[in-house]
């Protein structure tokens, strides 16, 4: 280093100050299209003024017209097309000729941190930061004012002829529209286009100034202002410094930027980055990434250590199980207030159609493209993402599901299966509804179907009662008989309003390994304990058979008019409220669903749809509320009666049968009645459920 030292001698030293009177006021000018030997100093500047926030500069210059190189010709023909014959004192041009020219400013760069302007003198070096580096280029903007005279010209030729009473006759019809609201996505596009820019831009006013020339007195005493006013080390803290503090400066320390953390990664999933989320998170995540997974993968991608039912209740919330497998919901990909990126539908439309997608997928391996887009009517480009979350295509097959089925999930938690098996019924019903099918149209049509046979509800009614009293002494006896063995200790919960009764959740002997003697946790026809008759069996129905009477009972009582299909989704939005391996219920039919109806004091109304009603079967079976011992029974089934002569009824119709039956019917009868038991559509009234869409 010593020798180093001896090359390299130290020949001068200079003091380095730190002006800052114009720290925030001083500009450099670039001309770049114009040579460094031909300056504008001596030339007239006429006008000058500046936007601060923006860093816009904008300067007319004088032109020499008395020099040899100026086309007096062209200058005038300028000055004629931009300002046109007529005098006014907004013309750009005062002298009919083109004696000026305008600059407008453009930055060279947004980051002026390493640039100053610098002053030698009597061996000092004063430095003043500098605000902002301008390219000052000249400035085309009258010849747009030209171009729009051009058009004004020829739109008063175009509308000279008309005359000014005409033109007061002639009436335009005005269309009112009302802006939309503006989502997130469409603001944040908004600001950044060139339009909204431009109007922000021009917002900001002119600050008119004063050009003062290079020799003028004024500049002289302004760049007075580029020497450091003090001399003094102490006021110039910024340049004196310690080795140490220099060092630091040319070579600072690498800072940690303390960034927010993303909730969940748009594309590139950091799984250190995951395990940080609450557990609930990470499963939305993942399902959000993967769209379908397998529980066992699931849980391979978690923190070592993460209790399975945990997980088990998380990913119940943000996916639906088909097939055994774990699919994202369609409200997580597409939330509320939301649209697609391909056509602009709604999110509620997509969910509806990508439920419509995964529900086929519970039914079969694979679906054809077409069928679906025939029935959810939706963008090809839409029915296409759906597919492609949870399927693949196959020659000549359609679309085939992703991942094999996971029997496995199914055998090891019966109780979710079945659970997610009640939510997808919900489902179904909802979209039976939307779409207008039936689950028959998309089953198998190899064998011939039995034609339905129809049994009137008073038939119903008696067969259920046989059944019942011929089953009564051997339950009561399985029920004793279990009471006085089993060891096992039942919490005791009122099923109704008669004595309470221990809900017995022990296997029967005869059964085997498999619980009710079912395979995944669903009675099957060999079961030792499996009805024929009614399709369920032993003892364990009787106590699913209570739980779903006095579902029955209080669900009447609320609603006091339902149809078959309605009250097949209110069971359905029941099963699914109750907790995980809580339900009793295993397998229940349509036919016990429509049994413990008829014993729970209500009665079938026999409404006579028209021949050309749309409604489904299970629409066009209605069910009332007959008995609950109070006075006002009576008139629930005089209306009843009305609706089994005709399926909709005005309303004084039921108010004069009212009179003639019971005397003089207070509005508040008449109101209490239809709302309970109706509704109105155009005029007319319907039992609950039977309007027609």
């Amino acid at each position: 280093m010593a020798s180093g030292d001896d090359d390299d001698p130290i020949i001068e030293e200079i003091d380095v100050y730190l002006a800052k009177s114009l720290a925030d006021k001083l500009y450099l000018f670039q001309y770049p299209v114009r040579p460094s030997t031909m300056t504008y100093d001596d030339v007239n500047h006429l006008a000058a003024k500046i936007k601060p926030k923006q860093q816009r500069v904008e300067l007319e210059m004088a032109i020499n017209t008395l020099s040899p190189n100026y086309c007096r010709s062209k200058g005038e023909q300028i000055a004629l097309n931009v300002d046109g014959t007529a005098y006014d004192e907004t013309n750009t041009y005062s002298a009919k000729m083109m004696d000026k020219q305008s600059f407008s400013s453009i930055q060279a760069t947004t980051n002026t941190s390493r640039y100053a302007a610098a002053v030698f003198r009597k061996g000092e070096l004063h430095v003043t930061p500098l605000t902002g580096i301008l390219q000052m280029r000249p400035s085309f903007s009258y010849l747009d004012k030209a171009d729009n005279k051009t058009r004004e010209r020829e739109a008063a030729n175009e509308g000279g002829d008309s005359s000014q009473d005409e033109a007061e006759d002639d009436v335009k019809a005005i269309t009112v529209r009302f802006a939309r609201p503006e989502s997130e996505q469409a603001r944040q596009r908004r600001i950044q286009s060139y339009e909204f820019l431009q109007k922000k831009q021009a917002e900001e006013p002119w600050v008119h100034l004063h050009y003062h020339g290079v020799k003028d007195g004024r500049s002289e005493h302004e760049r007075q202002y580029l020497f450091c006013q003090s001399v003094d080390a102490s006021e110039n803290s910024e340049l004196v410094k310690t080795p140490k503090e220099y060092l630091a400066m040319l070579m600072p320390p690498i800072a940690e930027e303390k960034v927010v953390k993303p909730v969940g990664p748009s594309n590139v999933l950091s799984m250190a980055q995951l395990r940080t989320l609450p557990l609930g998170d990470q499963v939305k995540t993942l399902m959000k990434n993967v769209k379908v997974m397998p529980f066992a993968n699931l849980m391979g991608l978690l923190a070592s250590g993460t209790d399975s039912t945990s997980a088990l209740r998380c990913i119940q919330q943000v996916a639906l199980l088909v097939q055994g497998n774990w699919v994202v919901k369609s409200d997580v990909l597409y939330p509320k207030n939301t649209c697609s990126p391909h056509s602009g539908v709604p999110a509620e439309v997509l969910c509806r159609g990508r439920d419509f997608v995964m529900w086929r997928f519970t039914l079969e391996r694979s679906v054809m493209r077409k069928e679906i887009t025939s029935i959810i009517k939706l963008p090809p480009e839409d029915v296409k993402e759906f597919l492609e979350h949870v399927a693949a295509p196959r020659v000549n097959r359609g679309w085939e599901f992703l991942l094999p089925t996971d029997a496995e999930f199914i055998k090891k938690h019966p109780d979710v299966a079945h659970r997610q098996h009640m939510l997808w019924l919900g489902i179904q019903s909802k979209l039976e509804k939307v779409f207008n099918f039936s689950k028959e149209d998309f089953m198998p049509k190899n064998s011939p179907q039995p034609e339905p046979v129809h049994i009137s509800g008073e038939q119903r009614l008696k067969m259920a009662q046989e059944r019942a009293k011929e089953k009564q002494p051997s339950l009561q006896k399985d029920l004793d008989a279990k009471r006085v063995g089993s060891s096992v200790h039942v919490k005791q919960e009122p099923v109704s309003d008669r004595e309470d009764e221990p809900m017995d959740t022990s296997s029967p002997p005869s059964s085997s390994s498999v619980p009710n003697g079912s395979i995944n946790g669903y009675p099957c026809a060999t079961s030792p304990g499996f009805d024929h008759t009614n399709g369920n069996g032993g003892s364990p129905a009787n106590t699913s058979s209570l739980e779903l009477q006095d579902f029955v009972i209080k669900t009447f009582r609320k609603h006091f008019v339902l149809t078959l299909n309605e009250f097949k989704r209110l069971f359905n939005l029941h099963l699914a409220s109750m907790p995980v391996g809580r339900s009793v219920f295993h397998s229940i039919s349509d036919h016990m669903l429509q049994d413990a109806i008829l014993l729970s004091q209500c009665k079938q109304i026999m409404v006579p749809f028209p021949a050309q009603s749309t409604a489904a079967s299970d629409e066009q079976k209605v069910f009332g509320l007959w008995e609950t011992g109070e006075e006002f029974d009576k008139h629930r089934r005089l209306l009843y009666d009305l609706f089994t002569k005709n399926y909709r009824v005005r309303r004084n119709m039921i108010q004069a049968k009212l009179a003639q039956e019971f005397g003089d019917a207070s509005k508040a009868d008449v109101d209490r009645l239809l709302n309970e038991c109706c509704s109105s559509y155009a005029g007319m009234w319907y039992l609950k459920g039977t309007i027609q869409s």
